[in-house]
């Protein structure tokens, strides 16, 4: 009797277990279902503003999880074209041979452009030089003016910084000043420019070297650094980078800054895109420096 009161505790016990894990299990399971991964990859440059606007996005969605990771518009580029990421940031625009290469693995680009941005041309505070052509800018990289003392300056060498090759930055930079926009300019940075990793990189750099010429996004800029006024030629206005210069097309060196997806966005991802797109999250384009596209 003893023995048999036991065993038929023990089943009850048993029983009772193999229900609370089989609902313990289904909870789970729905619980895993109702969650959304989002992976965001690509420009170094987007990549400060693509994790605030992460961060926001989550407190108010907690059933979604986005990850958010840099390494320059050709990383995320690249991983839109081998279909590795839910949305590729870029500071430059998709090439037609990139978006030929996603094609024909199956992956079909579509644009958004989530905000502007201003490259600001940057030096030392000591420096005396406030303010450069793009004819001088574009001169200066590509080795044809070595000295400061060419554009206005002191007698000293000027060092030239410059974001890697695999940044959109430095893309747009070649082609839009160094080229001048020129599709036929073939002009190239020349040989004995830094190249650097990160943004954070080129500002650092530019406050330690009082011969030091940079560039970067108005919104790594701090009053650390001296900002350069810029003209399109020598008969235009020089003018210094910011929102109000931006939006009325006044400053030369301004740029879109875009998302990419695999096609027309479906569901979780289309719903994050669009509150993007809304004034709630522009306000945090404005308050990182960059510019709302729609003010």
């Amino acid at each position: 009797m003893h023995f048999r009161t036991i065993a038929l505790i023990g089943a009850v016990l048993l029983l009772f277990a193999c229900n609370s894990q089989s609902s313990i299990s289904g909870d789970s399971s729905t619980s895993l279902q109702q969650e959304t991964y989002i992976e965001n990859k690509g420009s170094d440059t987007i990549v400060n503003l693509a994790l605030a606007w992460a961060e926001a996005y989550q407190s108010q969605h907690p059933n979604i999880s986005i990850s958010v990771t840099g390494g320059g518009s050709g990383t995320g580029i690249a991983a839109l074209i081998n279909n590795t990421v839910d949305i590729a940031n870029a500071s430059r625009q998709i090439k037609t041979e990139e978006i030929e290469k996603a094609l024909e693995n199956g992956s079909e680009p579509n644009e958004i452009v989530i905000a502007r941005d201003a490259i600001a041309v940057i030096v030392n505070p000591e420096n005396p030089v406030d303010r450069l052509t793009l004819q001088q800018v574009s001169d200066i990289y590509s080795g044809k003016i070595e000295y400061w003392s060419e554009v206005g300056g002191e007698d000293r060498p000027i060092v030239r910084l410059s974001r890697e090759t695999n940044s959109g930055t430095h893309v747009y930079f070649l082609e839009e000043v160094l080229r001048l926009g020129d599709p036929d300019n073939q002009t190239l940075f020349t040989p004995n420019t830094l190249l650097l990793p990160s943004s954070e990189g080129i500002t650092a750099e530019v406050r330690q070297n009082p011969n030091a010429i940079g560039y970067d996004g108005l919104g790594y800029i701090t009053e650390e650094e001296k900002v350069l006024a810029i003209a399109r030629n020598t008969d235009s206005e020089y003018i210094y980078p910011s929102v109000e210069t931006v939006n009325n097309e006044q400053y030369p060196i301004a740029r879109d800054l875009y998302m990419y997806t695999n096609g027309e966005p479906q569901g979780d991802i289309q719903t994050y895109l669009e509150w993007i797109l809304s004034s709630e999250a522009q306000k945090i384009v404005a308050e990182l420096g960059f510019v709302p596209i729609s003010p």
